[in-house]
């Protein structure tokens, strides 16, 4: 075998590889950019090779905490907790009270009638007055026999329901032996919008100064879409936490000013809670401190919002109790007796186009306008009834069992 001939065949071409890579390379070291492909290329300087010095950004200096502590700090004092008790009867039935069924089983296992029962019961409130005077959701008071309000700095007083309105959800309790209480300030609701920041603070579930950050997630959300439609409100929606015993609390911006007051959750909901505007408790706040009804004027008919989709969709249906315009309005569901719509003339199927020379177009709408009139306000409401259009004048009543 002869090798030395096939080593130096293998010198002889690594020689030739190397002198060939060595030519690419300098070609390539001397290649010259034409003058004027050069004149259209920006030089690059030294200093662009090297990391990019950022001015220094300055950093404000805060005080120590957040908005939301600042916003606590300076309502937080005036927000409390209310406890509640009354006491109800449960009659026993009839069936257990049968002289033979007591003699079977003997007296001394038959409940003796009426029984009687503390139920207890949990909210919040906040002082809106030095006086003691304390706003809260009817809901948490209604039929108490006994309040009792615990401040935050543990002091627990005697407080007495000065008013309440159901149809607004609202109460005014009277702390009685208290002066120169923390007071809550009150913002503006109509100054609110939608993305603002939204803290609420109470009570939720006996777990006493409790806060929860959120946004307002939207404005005039009507009790009808929260599902309590016997109310007449446009709630403000967030999802800061609101769980059972937030009721009656405070609503803040984060100026810490209170914006709604906590009433509602959705039990089929995940973090959507309602508050109602303070600009509404605003209004009736003084009549309730002063024990005075709140008159609620009414028409008396049961109404929904009607679209021409629906109106289609309505009439296609051969079960359907009746036909009804292909229009825009508000749909009369049912005439209550003995109310004015009923005085007046207004029918089932009556589709409501106009209310004092004012379009309406949706049953929330509709109710707006009735609850800014006074009770006896006589309203011309311009209705569709089949074909033929009436004019017909209803004059407003007033809403019983409203407080």
């Amino acid at each position: 075998m002869q090798f030395p001939k096939f080593a130096a065949l293998f010198r002889q071409i690594k020689t030739y590889l190397l002198a060939t890579v060595l030519a690419v390379v300098l070609s390539v070291g001397v290649y010259q950019v034409s003058p004027s492909l050069a004149a259209s290329v920006p030089a690059l300087s030294t200093n662009s090779l090297q990391p990019q010095q950022t001015a220094a950004i300055p950093i404000p200096e805060t005080p120590t905490g957040s908005f939301v502590t600042a916003a606590v700090n300076r309502v937080g004092q005036a927000v409390v907790r209310i406890d509640t008790e009354r006491t109800i009867t449960r009659r026993v039935d009839p069936f257990l009270e049968d002289p033979f069924f007591r003699r079977f089983f003997g007296d001394e296992f038959m409940p003796r009638s009426p029984q009687q029962e503390r139920l207890r019961g949990q909210g919040s409130g906040f002082i809106i007055d030095h006086s003691g005077i304390i706003l809260t959701n009817a809901h948490v008071v209604n039929q108490a026999d006994k309040v009792t309000v615990t401040l935050k700095d543990g002091r627990t007083l005697e407080g007495k329901v000065q008013g309440f309105d159901q149809v607004t959800d609202l109460a005014v309790v009277k702390i009685t032996d208290a002066h120169d209480l923390p007071v809550a300030p009150l913002g503006d609701s109509n100054a609110v919008q939608v993305g603002d920041w939204a803290i609420a603070v109470g009570n939720p579930l006996g777990l006493d100064n409790t806060v929860t950050l959120g946004i307002v997630s939207t404005l005039k959300r009507s009790s009808a879409q929260v599902g309590i439609p016997d109310k007449r409100l446009d709630f403000i929606q967030t999802d800061a936490a609101i769980n059972p015993g937030n009721s009656g609390g405070p609503l803040l911006n984060q100026q810490g000013e209170v914006i709604g007051i906590n009433t509602a959750i959705r039990a089929d909901a995940m973090g959507i809670g309602f508050a109602i505007p303070i600009n509404k408790a605003k209004v009736i706040a003084s009549q309730l401190a002063q024990g005075k009804k709140v008159a609620h004027p009414y028409l008396g008919v049961q109404m929904t919002t009607l679209t021409p989709e629906l109106a289609v969709e309505n009439n296609n249906d051969p079960n359907s109790p009746f036909l009804v315009p292909e229009i825009n309005g508000v749909l009369v569901v049912r005439v209550l007796p003995n109310t004015p719509a009923a005085a007046a003339g207004i029918r089932r199927g009556d589709v409501i186009v106009q209310i004092e020379d004012q379009t309406v177009t949706t049953a929330e709408q509709l109710q707006n306008i009735v609850e800014n009139n006074r009770v006896g306000t006589l309203l011309k409401i311009t209705v569709q009834r089949d074909t033929q259009t009436a004019s017909l004048s209803v004059k407003t009543g007033e809403l019983q069992n409203a407080s």
